[in-house]
């Protein structure tokens, strides 16, 4: 007596291997944590830093991968060359993430505790002595600066996607790695020394 179709293509897909896939930071990510140039400016006239060039740092990032793929260009084929910039501009975007995930912690920080000194009743949040700063006001200080930092790597990743469309004439897209099992590997190993013992 035969299966069910039914009954096959069920325990065919439950036999099937599923691969989980590690996403990488997009562009879109960055955008989403990292200030943009309005943000970035209001940030440095309320703290009083500098003002940074947001245009003249993706230019510049632009300019460096552009100039890179140039001196690669005769060494590499094109798939080489996409592979290669992929990475290149992959580690751009998951720096420029990682610091915008850091700064949206510290405003975060930096709101709980502003919020916690409003408080008059709280002695342990009011400001310290003559000369020094509040922990409230310390944290917003951070806060800033993180925010300055995570804009200014925004924009070096924003030049290198850029550069990147412009080489390879694609958009581009992080790469998605499987999830390494290493558990998986290992019962595999385990299994094929078991049954060596049957040859």
């Amino acid at each position: 007596m035969t299966k069910p179709a039914s009954n096959v293509r069920q325990s065919a897909r439950s036999s099937a291997r599923v691969v989980q896939l590690r996403k990488g930071a997009t562009l879109e990510m960055v955008r989403l944590t990292c200030p943009d140039s309005g943000q970035a400016l209001k940030i440095a006239e309320r703290f009083g830093t500098a003002v940074i060039d947001s245009d003249g740092i993706r230019d510049l990032h632009e300019r460096l991968i552009s100039e890179t793929a140039d001196a690669l260009s005769e060494g590499l084929g094109e798939r080489a060359m996409q592979i290669h910039l992929q990475r290149i501009v992959g580690a751009f975007v998951g720096s420029a993430h990682g610091a915008g995930q850091f700064y949206s912690k510290a405003v975060t920080e930096a709101r709980d505790a502003t919020a916690k000194a409003a408080n008059d009743a709280r002695d342990e949040d009011l400001d310290g002595p003559v000369g020094y700063d509040s922990a409230a006001h310390r944290k917003r200080e951070f806060a800033a600066d993180m925010g300055i930092q995570s804009h200014a790597l925004r924009m070096a990743a924003e030049g290198a996607v850029a550069a990147y469309k412009h080489i390879v004439g694609e958009v581009w897209k992080p790469f998605d790695r499987p999830v390494e099992d290493p558990g998986r590997s290992v019962d595999r190993k385990a299994a094929a020394a078991q049954m060596s013992a049957f040859d």
